[in-house]
């Protein structure tokens, strides 16, 4: 923990209590150092923060690529050799015809040649050509024959055709999985494969597959011939028989009914098939009404019985009246100015009356202007009640004509829709039967063999290479994308470049983490050490932060406490006294102060007394140790911090220390939970921010940022503490801490030179 911050973070549990941020504060910019919020410029590829990140995961990456080749090598060596037998067929497609008196079998014209080919290669993955094959090679016949496919035969038991059931569908398991159907791009020709550890066993099922695939198709059409000829000419006369009746029934039912039907026009004059009366179109249209008119009194409903079981002032359209809010807004300037006048006036004092009697008339006058809107509500839920009921009944009335003809019409819709359906099907079975052939004679096959399978040599599989590149490429790909997710939920600000690409703030200065045991005020005072190393080079920077150099004022602020605020504060305003400057340091924490502790000094008078007008500048800066160096403390604690900053007594303290002062530095209090910080920012030339490394989320500080661009206070830039340059892997930083001019001092007399700096400083 950095110096002056060990007491800050006892006092985080009550600061938690405090006022949370205003959910309504607007994004930041930075338009005087020209810096945007991430986001706004076009995206670009960024190589070498790439190459940083694969250093920071190169562990993982490198592991996830190691275990995935381990893995991918173990695995292959320990897989069975497969050998691949392959039959080749070549497919032809069938001519074109006018009419086909052969076969009812679809026949497949140039335009539909994709789908007759992807219908083939369906047919040699069928499970019945599977079948076939179990068939004619006796695969299932014993466990013997299993075992020669190299499956495992099931488990012995049960009764014997049991048992020929479990064979024959593993036998069909194994098959299936094993089949591969491979069509030469560009050709006729497809290659039937089959994968076993015997390749003798593969090349006899492959051939199998060829030879039973050209005999179903030739069974395939002599058979649909055949059968196709027989169902239609029975399913034909059986549709006539129901087209007549249909046709009688319908004709006698209307009839009876004297249901007489006209045809509404369509676009153009031509008939669009439908009809409706009269009566139904009023219906539609008085119920579509009602249907609005219930909408809207279930509406107006819902608002009278909010408005009559809520209390009167808690109602939206209360709250919303433009009166009754500018009579709310005078009603809170005169209690406001009656609670002020009351510390000084007695309640009855003339002027105290007339005031409570303003408040009192105020008040009349909200409660009237809201009794009438309570009555407004009411008087419209009854206007949209009477509406609903006078539609209601004329629905009522119109539903029973119309319901009237529906039920005469109900029945000669059905024979309708009868009819029709029949008379549809009876057209498409004559103009099928049409096409059905005379006879059932086979056509000349359009299947052949042009190379039988052949017993393997080497296995197909598995690869060795193709294996160990695919688990190498797995192995990096996920070790990349394990990387990117860990980065991606790094919401911790560790490095320079983590705060300027995530924040776009730039970075003043980068404060190294002291050794374990090392006390910052041990640091600061060897001014050769790699600490005060860096707040000079922070000291450098902001001499370069405004067009006059170092603001005159400026606030030292992080978003929560023990981020190094207090221990930067001290920091600055020492370097800008040792160079000569008259620097005033105030403790601007007015809830924990603790800068008093640093310095050693009392804090019975201080800014508290200087905002609250109790004191002047003169009497409470106090001289330090360090030349030029002044300091105010805190002083007592006030119960309204928020009220002392936002007052013109600070407006005149930096006007008055810019007479006796260069420079002015405010040790402020964390952003979040506080309107302190805010309030100050807004009144001083600049703002340094501090961010722990590895400490401070991203969340937070864009909160706290945004909290301070509330009062559009200027952003000088962050200093970022604790910074650890090993851990981290980012070099650009680490060289100065440990680089030393000339030769190594001896350590007496390194030791002596901080034992002086310490009484000087």
């Amino acid at each position: 923990m950095m110096l002056g911050d060990n007491h800050l973070a006892d006092e985080q549990g009550r600061r938690s209590r405090a006022r949370p941020a205003d959910p309504g504060e607007v994004s930041f910019a930075y338009p005087q150092q020209g810096w945007s919020e991430p986001g706004d410029d076009q995206p670009t590829i960024d190589l070498a923060s790439y190459w940083r990140l694969a250093l920071k995961y190169r562990l993982l990456i490198a592991g996830c690529f190691l275990a995935a080749l381990v893995i991918g090598a173990t695995l292959t060596l320990l897989m069975t050799p497969i050998y691949t037998a392959e039959a080749t067929l070549q497919i032809d497609r069938e001519a074109a015809r006018v009419f086909n008196a052969e076969e009812v079998a679809p026949t497949e014209n140039l335009m539909q040649g994709e789908e007759f080919f992807q219908t083939q290669y369906g047919l040699l993955r069928s499970r019945s050509l599977a079948e076939r094959v179990i068939e004619s090679l006796g695969l299932a016949s014993s466990n013997a024959a299993l075992e020669a496919m190299g499956v495992e035969p099931p488990e012995a038991g049960g009764t014997a055709a049991a048992q020929a059931a479990r064979r024959r569908a593993a036998a069909l398991k194994a098959l299936q999985e094993n089949l591969g159907v491979s069509p030469v791009r560009g050709s006729r020709l497809v290659a039937v494969g089959y994968d076993n550890p015997d390749p003798v066993v593969a090349a006899r099922i492959a051939n199998a597959f060829a030879e039973n695939f050209i005999q179903a198709n030739l069974d395939r059409k002599f058979e649909s011939s055949s059968y196709a000829r027989q169902f239609l000419e029975e399913r034909i006369a059986q549709t006539k028989e129901r087209l007549e009746s249909a046709e009688r029934q319908l004709v006698a039912y209307a009839a009876n009914q004297q249901i007489i039907n006209l045809s509404e026009p369509g676009e153009g004059g031509t008939d669009n098939g439908s009809t409706r009366s009269l009566t139904s179109s009023n219906l539609v249209a008085l119920n579509a009404a009602l249907a609005q008119a219930r909408a809207e009194r279930v509406a107006a409903e819902e608002r009278w019985r909010s408005a009559r079981g809520s209390a009167l002032m808690t109602l939206p359209e209360v709250l919303q009246n433009p009166s009754i809010q500018r009579l709310t807004e005078q009603r809170a300037l005169l209690d406001a100015e009656y609670q002020q006048k009351l510390s000084v006036y007695q309640p009855d004092y003339p002027e105290m009356v007339r005031l409570k009697a303003q408040i009192e008339e105020a008040e009349g006058q909200i409660q009237t202007i809201a009794d009438n809107i309570r009555s407004s509500i009411r008087s419209q839920y009854e206007i949209a009640a009477n509406q609903e009921r006078s539609l209601q009944a004329q629905v009522t009335r119109l539903t029973g004509d119309v319901l009237d003809l529906r039920d005469r019409s109900i029945q000669y819709n059905i024979l309708q829709r009868e009819l029709d359906t029949t008379r549809t099907l009876y057209e498409g079975l004559l103009q099928r039967y049409k096409e059905v052939g005379v006879t059932g004679g086979v056509t000349t096959n359009n299947i052949s063999i042009v190379d039988r399978a052949t017993p393997p040599r080497e296995p197909s599989k598995p690869k060795m290479l193709l294996n160990m590149a695919l688990a190498a490429l797995l192995g990096l790909g996920f070790g990349v994308v394990a990387a990117l997710v860990l980065e991606a939920l790094d919401e911790t600000l560790a490095t320079p470049d983590d705060v300027e690409n995530k924040l776009g703030v730039p970075v003043l200065g980068v404060i190294p983490l002291l050794e374990k045991g090392q006390t910052p005020a041990a640091a600061l005072g060897d001014i050769r050490s790699g600490f005060s190393e860096a707040y000079y080079s922070l000291r450098t920077a902001l001499q370069f932060s405004t067009p006059d150099g170092a603001p005159s004022s400026m606030l030292v602020s992080s978003a929560r406490p023990a981020e190094g605020k207090s221990t930067t504060a001290y920091a600055v305003a020492l370097n800008l006294a040792r160079v000569g400057k008259r620097v005033l340091l105030v403790d601007g924490d007015l809830r924990n102060p603790s800068m008093h502790r640093v310095l050693g000094v009392e804090n019975e008078r201080g800014m508290s007394n200087l905002l609250s007008g109790s004191a002047d500048l003169a009497s409470v800066a106090q001289p330090t140790r360090q030349d030029n160096l002044f300091f105010i403390p805190c002083g007592p604690l006030p119960p309204n911090p928020a009220e002392l900053w936002g007052g013109e007594r600070l407006r005149q303290f930096l006007v008055e220390a810019r007479h006796d002062f260069d420079h002015v530095v405010f040790d402020g209090p964390p952003v979040l939970g506080f309107a302190d910080a805010p309030l100050l920012a807004a009144a001083v030339n600049g703002v340094l921010f501090a961010l722990e490394s590895r400490g401070t989320r991203r969340g937070q500080a864009r909160g706290a940022l945004r909290r301070i661009q509330v009062g559009r206070a200027h952003l000088l830039g962050a200093v970022l503490t604790k910074f650890n340059a090993k851990s981290s892997s980012y070099g650009a930083y680490d060289y100065a801490y440990d680089y030393h001019y000339g030769a190594e001092p001896d350590k007496e007399a390194g030791k002596t030179g901080q034992r002086k700096t310490r009484r000087r400083g």
